[in-house]
């Protein structure tokens, strides 16, 4: 019988210190690793901003972050721009009936954009523009070239296709949450959207 009491508490004890253990201050250590509780299960979340800026003292990977964090601030106010004259454009589309109107106000609609956005368009980087594709994927759902492909012929969005991929670009990318993290997080945590 003492036997048995010995062992219980032994196991009471491993048990409390295994419980203990999970919320041990060393695993979120301040500003890299925190803890949320979502539906009762505790998981670690980076910070990548902190982690990036705080912990790592890297001249170069600090650099390559803060260039991203600038290039989806310049790219995504035009992401979401398209997004909306997108839709409404389409909203647009479906009101007409006669297809030789539709040629034509898709025409006037591509010269009006043209118009406002070529000059800044022109203006970004090489990497902006790479960003600004994905951008499109995430507040669209499609591909540059799928939405290319539905308002020109295909020559031209071959030649444009062509284009991009010249400059290091593919208008066929899309934009994973989980694959491009650290851009999710800058637009949650900046508070871009």
């Amino acid at each position: 019988m003492k036997i048995s009491k010995i062992i219980f508490f032994t196991i009471g004890f491993l048990f409390f210190l295994n419980v203990n253990a999970q919320t041990d201050s060393t695993l979120t250590k301040p500003g890299v690793l925190r803890t949320e509780v979502i539906d009762g299960d505790t998981i670690l979340v980076y910070d990548y901003d902190d982690f990036i800026l705080k912990e790592i003292k890297d001249p170069e990977a600090e650099k390559k972050y803060l260039r991203l964090v600038r290039d989806v601030k310049k790219a995504l106010p035009y992401a979401k721009i398209a997004a909306f004259r997108l839709q409404l454009m389409e909203e647009n589309i479906a009101s007409i009936k006669n297809k030789k109107e539709k040629k034509k106000y898709i025409k006037a609609s591509e010269k009006a954009i043209k118009e406002e956005f070529i000059d800044d368009l022109k203006n970004l980087t090489m990497s902006q523009g790479r960003i600004l594709i994905k951008l499109l994927y995430r507040e669209t759902g499609r591909t540059s070239y799928d939405i290319l492909s539905s308002y020109t012929n295909s020559f031209t969005t071959v030649f444009w296709s062509s284009a991009a991929k010249f400059y290091g670009g593919n208008l066929k990318n899309t934009y994973d949450p989980a694959e491009d993290a650290q851009i999710e997080y800058i637009i949650k945590n900046l508070k871009l959207e």
